[in-house]
């Protein structure tokens, strides 16, 4: 280093830099087990520094989720530098717990045979997910460069369709025939040191490799050796088809609490099997998936790039724009009694945000109900009924204080009674509309999260602008 003269500070000697990387490690996490920005910027500090030594003691504790979380948490410009500096920290856990879009910058910087040295390490899902987005010549080269057994797994994996139990799944399992004893199978798992070890249940399978039952380590472990894991094992199983989607899934995995629970393919053969922790990380993608689908964010990753995100959000806010010209003509229908009574201008906003409001709390529940599949063809009916009390309730209630604040402020009953029926009218609408528009498009197979806001606006504000208006048409004087 060079010197720099009497601004330079002094260097740290050894006892210090120990104590500083201990009270950096302290810190590491504040009390909602974040990494503080502290921590983060004393690594980032090292590393431009060109001290790699040092930031790879920082963040050596570091749990492989925690050190995805550094990594993402690095403007995007410095990653590649990060990761070099951390060398073998950054391994084919932490790549596995990479956001997909920071994952694939990084892993764009590598060549095939890294990738698939880090393929060969990870659980088959893992693998798929890490290199499923790659251009297909990349994907290609890693590919050839796996071992042949990995290489057909992951091929085997990938001609499934996306979001599918054939990507989720893991093909390492334990099976066994069912004429086997307790005490066989516990000598069979530890003759066999190259089975997986992330298991809870063996699987109990016939000739064919069909399962036909389970049991569950700790049933093994408690039990005589003599005893017949045919007599051991419970029959009821959840089986879950190679090709079920991956939302229906966490459903099943919600429903039965399950641990893990075996894939078969068209056959019936046991092709892998599916873990709860999986499975929690696909509960939580397709809530947020919903979420974000319903304001026409796109994926609303932070880390997407620009121009995705802004294609994304630019088609949803142009179909709005076409859903408020709309709108805007219904207005233009009553030019003439806008003339007439100008405080209407003022009002109506109300009344179309209003029930636009009561239309997206509708539509929330309606769009939750049947992704959980809290709401099938049995009880429609009655989900209809019950939202239509409920908006005959909150729009009397709102259409009163309305009419009375209206009252007070303009001192005319027949614009009360006009604003009052219109709020009532338009909190119907909504009501009914945030419950038929989802369970029209789930039944025509169109995602209700995506398609169904801009229709329920629409309907809100045409059918809240056109009551209001033209009961004041007909009723004021």
């Amino acid at each position: 280093m060079s010197e720099r003269g009497d601004t330079a500070q002094p260097l740290l000697d050894g006892d210090e830099v120990d104590e500083a990387i201990a009270a950096a490690a302290e810190s590491r996490h504040d009390e909602d087990d974040r990494l503080k920005p502290a921590f983060v910027s004393a690594v980032l500090d090292a590393v431009e520094e060109g001290d790699a030594e040092r930031a790879r003691e920082l963040v050596s504790p570091l749990h492989p989720a925690d050190l995805a979380d550094l990594l993402e948490l690095t403007p995007a410009d410095r990653r590649g530098e990060v990761a070099a500096a951390l060398g073998d920290l950054v391994g084919a856990e932490v790549l596995s717990e990479l956001n997909d879009y920071v994952r694939d910058d990084l892993i764009g910087d590598l060549a095939p045979e890294q990738v698939a040295e880090f393929a060969s390490e990870l659980d088959t899902d893992d693998a798929v997910a890490m290199i499923e987005d790659m251009d297909d010549a990349d994907q290609q080269a890693v590919l050839e460069a796996l071992d042949p057994e990995d290489r057909a797994a992951i091929e085997s994996a990938l001609s499934y369709p996306e979001e599918s139990a054939g990507r989720l799944m893991q093909r390492d399992l334990v099976a066994v025939p069912e004429h086997m004893t307790v005490g066989q199978v516990i000598d069979y798992l530890r003759d066999h040191g190259d089975l997986t070890t992330d298991f809870w249940e063996i699987y109990v399978v016939d000739a064919k490799h069909r399962p036909i039952g389970y049991c569950q380590l700790s049933w093994i472990l408690t039990c005589p050796r003599s005893v017949a894991m045919a007599d051991l094992m419970k029959r009821e199983q959840t089986l879950i088809p190679v090709d079920m989607d991956q939302e229906e899934v966490a459903l099943r995995f919600q429903k039965y609490a399950l641990i893990s629970a075996a894939v078969v393919d068209g056959s019936g053969r046991l092709v892998g099997m599916i873990t709860v922790d999986d499975v929690v990380h696909i509960i939580s993608e397709e809530a947020g998936e919903d979420i974000l689908r319903l304001s026409g964010a796109g994926e609303g990753d932070i880390n997407e790039p620009i121009l995705m995100t802004v294609r994304a959000r630019l088609t949803w806010l142009v179909v709005n724009l076409g859903t408020a010209m709309l709108a805007a003509s219904v207005v233009g229908l009553f030019e003439g009694t806008i003339e007439r009574f100008a405080m209407l201008a003022a009002l109506m906003g109300i009344v179309s945000g209003m029930g636009g409001n009561a239309g997206t709390q509708t539509l929330a529940v309606v769009v939750r109900a049947l992704a959980t599949n809290q709401l099938t063809s049995s009880n429609t009916a009655r989900m209809i009924g019950r939202e239509f009390r409920i908006a005959a309730t909150n729009g009397a209630t709102l259409g009163t204080l309305i009419g009375i604040g209206s009252y007070v402020i303009y001192g005319r009953m027949d614009l009360s009674l006009v604003f009052g029926a219109a709020i009532l009218t338009n909190n119907l609408v909504a009501g009914l509309a945030g419950v038929l528009v989802p369970i029209t498009l789930e039944r025509n197979n169109v995602d209700p999260a995506v398609s169904s806001a801009v229709f329920v606006t629409m309907m809100t504000d045409s059918l809240g602008f056109f009551s209001f208006l033209g009961l004041a048409t007909l009723f004021l004087r």
